[in-house]
């Protein structure tokens, strides 16, 4: 007679199993789409109807992902969406995908992480395969989970269900790493936890990297994204200085650029957005003070990058002043709303904050992005009466000042610099341009 983990073995072997996706977001979504590519029964959990209804459509809400793609698996029967919770009791592997934000105070907030688990430890089936995607702090896996799970009455240690942690490791719109060529690190609560999970995962990635636990598996997650946000924080503080000294940053990150070992480029910006770098910071920070450990180098950091955004509106203020006029009063456009190039993402954007601090100094704002025709309220802001102003050349020169937030490759910056008066530039974008040169501040 089969154990109740080899019959799990054997479902996953078999491509059996039904794969639940709790979150379908800008993680879930993809994830959800590979398994069902690879030939599982994908059901797709989200408290969203609109993103529901979209999904069993075949229609999708991001850009970067087709919905001819989304049509056809639904047609096949291999994806279906719902917001009904009752379902997970009749799945195999649920994978939480849920949002990880931060509070007002810059503490993590687990708030969907607590009613996922919840939802799930009500529901929780013997021989189920629980798996926590969610950036988050070390210990969220074991120390808030797992007891939330237990409360069903089931015992990991029996047997009962399995749970580890994967972090995403998703790069939204990068076509260059899909889902499958990026490793995916696995930590479990037990032995069989994690080789469970590993199964299941090398079902859809091209490999699978075991760690001791979750923690480690939490943890490194947190560091990939802390060497980013804290090298982007050294560049941008250079970026001030060189700015100060007259020298351009961006060519001297160039020629650093050509030592062929112990120099990675960063590239400084308007500031960090997206759902992880500007938040895993503070996440990490938050639970080294239960060590008694200050993560100054961690924090100066995130108050680097934080400060970003004033400083592209004081330089604004700056170029404005040089043309013998006022933030207040003017009328003043951003280009590209999105946290980076060639996506639909505004989550944490840098724009966003931007857009408060002119509004709150007086401005007349608007904004253009291809990829964003109407803003959405989010955490901080609600810009949602906003919708993507047109950009031809004779609109663009009734704007005081055109601000380069975002880089889209969309954008044409010679027509830009050529059509506006004044043109500030966050993201070095116009560096090609020659004609109108004299117009752009860089910032």
């Amino acid at each position: 007679m089969m154990s109740r983990n080899d019959e799990f073995s054997s479902k996953i072997a078999s491509r059996k199993a039904v794969i639940g996706v709790i979150g379908m977001g800008y993680v879930g979504l993809p994830l959800a789409l590979e398994f069902a590519r690879a030939g599982f029964k994908v059901e797709g959990f989200d408290t969203d109807k609109t993103k529901v209804d979209a999904l069993n459509g075949g229609r999708s809400y991001i850009s970067y992902i087709p919905a001819g793609e989304i049509g056809r698996l639904t047609k096949q029967g291999k994806l279906f969406a719902t917001a009904d919770f009752g379902r997970l009791s009749g799945v195999d592997a649920i994978l939480i995908c849920v949002p990880t934000p931060l509070t007002e105070r810059k503490e993590p907030d687990l708030q969907y992480v607590e009613s996922t688990a919840r939802a799930i430890s009500e529901r929780l089936q013997r021989g189920q395969l629980i798996v926590l995607e969610s950036t988050t702090y070390p210990g969220t896996t074991d120390e808030l989970v797992l007891p939330l799970l237990e409360k069903s009455g089931k015992r990991v240690a029996k047997g009962d269900f399995y749970l580890a942690y994967s972090p995403e490791r998703v790069d939204p719109g990068n076509q260059q790493f899909t889902l499958r060529q990026i490793p995916k690190v696995v930590g479990g609560i037990n032995e069989e936890s994690t080789r469970l999970a590993a199964q299941l995962y090398g079902q859809v990635v091209d490999r699978t990297v075991l760690v001791s636990s979750p923690r480690e598996a939490e943890m490194s997650k947190l560091l990939e994204n802390i060497y980013r946000a804290v090298n982007i924080a050294l560049v941008n503080e250079l970026k001030m200085l060189c700015q100060r000294m007259d020298i351009d940053v961006w060519e001297v990150i160039d020629a650093a650029s050509t030592k062929p070992y112990g120099f990675t480029p960063f590239y400084p910006g308007p500031g960090l957005g997206g759902h992880c770098i500007p938040i895993d910071p503070f996440y990490l920070s938050w639970k080294a003070k239960e060590y008694d450990i200050a993560t100054r180098f961690i924090e100066l950091a995130g108050e680097v990058n934080t400060a970003m955004p004033y400083h592209v509106v004081d330089a604004i203020g700056a170029a404005l002043n040089e043309k013998e006029k006022s933030v207040r009063g003017s009328r003043i456009l951003l280009l590209g709303m999105a946290y980076k190039k060639n996506v639909d993402d505004v989550r944490e954007s840098p724009g966003l904050t931007i857009m408060q601090l002119l509004n709150d100094r007086g401005a007349e704002v608007a904004y253009n992005d291809p990829y964003i025709p109407r803003l959405r309220k989010v955490r901080k802001h609600d810009f949602s009466h906003l919708s993507s102003v047109s950009i031809e050349d004779d609109q663009l020169s009734g704007y005081d000042c055109v601000v380069v937030v975002t880089d889209h490759d969309d954008y044409d910056y010679a027509r830009i610099v050529a059509g506006s008066r004044l043109v500030v530039d966050t993201r070095n974008a116009t560096r090609k341009v020659t004609e109108g040169k004299e117009k752009v501040r860089y910032c």
